[in-house]
């Protein structure tokens, strides 16, 4: 492989990681050989960092304008690439555009053309048309998960994004089912197929398939009893509408199980609180539409439960990819009612779970989820945040969990049992010389 003009021992220090794993390693070669790659590889199979690595080879930091551009099917996924981009540790400026938050900011953002650019659709379609964007200055497209990016509401806009950008030379696909047909638009020259992809069922890759029988249509109770068995393992339920998750969540809270609910309806700032109170142990049960099937990073979740059978394979497989994955196991459960049987595509034998008729509750989280109304853009850090709770709300370092600070707003998990006399402490300080709302997540 030829030497690469970044330093790759200083970025695998920054993951965490001993070395990149088979197909970062291909994809890395076939990039350099082929001006258009179609990767297909499982969901937490470390495909971002496969393809941002090839595109941080093709960046040119003399070049002040914009080089390169992602194009994802959500709001999460492009966030998360930008999360993963920032941690390489280069020096070229990002920037992320998707509906849900002021367009006003990222226009700010793009005065200085970033490198690189990542973004849903229809909001690059909306800074390309009001002309935010360098695009005669972008050489490489990647799509990731393509195959969603690709979807018929989607067309329409990829194929206007690919139509404004007259001088591409490389194209990159990501995706981790096979099952899509790539369009005449996207119009990739003599394309290198590397595929990944091994047999989702196989127990090699440490995910169990598992049903669990209701008596009654409404699998409500079900549901709240195998949470109860389950033990509040960290869990994703997916239903296949925005109103049964809402509708499942409050049955769940009802019941004394603390849980977020999650879909495309809600606005962005309640999504970010659900997501980090998912991720910081605020709550370990997360329900949810197919919308987080996909681009959320989330460790070391146990339990997939279907609470609704899932649409099709493919959207089977997605779920299913928040779980086991790299060298984690992890259990997919799937809730059949009366009328309803396994799915055709689910051949091998599955264990079916029969448990009690009751069982205790699980154990309430141990940490809660402050709202701080303040972020990165009013010069606020995670340095900073640790600094105000330690100083004026007497918390001590093991008290402090996990800190995300977004473009306007901050949440930070502390100790539940610290959160009255923290927010008595800190309710007259300021951060930053700013008095800013501070309160407990809603």
């Amino acid at each position: 492989m030829q030497q690469k003009n970044y330093n790759l021992d200083q970025i695998l220090n920054n993951f965490n990681i001993d070395r990149l794993n088979e197909m970062q390693l291909a994809s890395i070669e076939a990039n350099e050989k082929h001006e258009d790659v179609i990767l297909l590889s499982a969901t937490g199979s470390g495909k971002t960092l496969a393809f941002l690595l090839p595109v941080l080879e093709l960046l040119n930091v003399e070049h002040k304008e914009t080089q390169a551009m992602i194009i994802v099917p959500s709001r999460e996924l492009a966030l998360q690439i930008e999360k993963v981009f920032k941690s390489l540790g280069t020096n070229y400026k990002v920037s992320c555009c998707y509906g849900g938050h002021l367009r006003e900011t990222e226009e700010n953002n793009l005065i200085q053309p970033p490198a690189l650019i990542i973004g849903t659709p229809g909001r690059l379609c909306d800074h390309i048309r009001r002309g935010n964007i360098t695009l005669n200055s972008i050489t490489t497209l990647v799509l990731d998960e393509f195959d969603k990016s690709l979807e018929l509401g989607f067309r329409e806009e990829v194929s206007f994004i690919i139509n404004s950008l007259p001088n591409l030379n490389k194209k990159i696909l990501t995706s981790a089912t096979e099952a899509v047909e790539i369009p005449d638009f996207i119009a990739l020259k003599d394309p290198i197929r590397l595929s990944f992809l091994s047999n989702e069922h196989d127990p090699t890759t440490g995910l169990a398939v598992k049903t669990i029988f209701s008596s009654e249509k409404d699998k409500t109770e079900t549901l709240f009893n195998l949470i109860c068995y389950l033990g509040g393992r960290s869990t994703i339920v997916f239903c296949n509408h925005r109103e049964s998750v809402e509708r499942t969540s409050n049955y769940l809270t009802q019941k004394g199980i603390y849980n977020e609910f999650y879909h495309g309806a809600m606005e962005q700032q309640q999504r970010d609180s659900a997501l980090c109170k998912f991720r910081n142990g605020s709550t370990d049960i997360l329900v949810t539409t197919d919308l987080a099937a996909r681009g959320l990073d989330i460790p070391n979740i146990r339990y997939i439960i279907h609470y609704h059978l899932p649409l099709s394979e493919d959207v089977f497989t997605h779920r299913n990819g928040r779980t086991a994955r790299m060298d984690a196991s992890g259990t997919a459960i799937l809730i059949l009612s009366a009328e309803e049987k396994l799915p055709v595509y689910i051949n091998e034998t599955v264990e079916q779970i029969d448990i009690p008729a009751s069982s205790p509750l699980p154990e309430k989280p141990k940490w809660s989820t402050l709202f701080i109304a303040a972020g990165k853009k009013d010069k606020v850090n995670k340095i900073d945040i640790v600094g105000f709770l330690g100083n004026k709300g007497e918390l001590k370092k093991e008290d402090i969990g996990l800190i995300e600070v977004k473009d306007f707003f901050s949440f930070v998990a502390i100790r539940k049992n610290k959160v009255s006399q923290v927010l008595q402490l800190i309710k007259n300080e300021k951060i930053k010389n700013k008095k800013v709302k501070i309160d407990v997540a809603k």
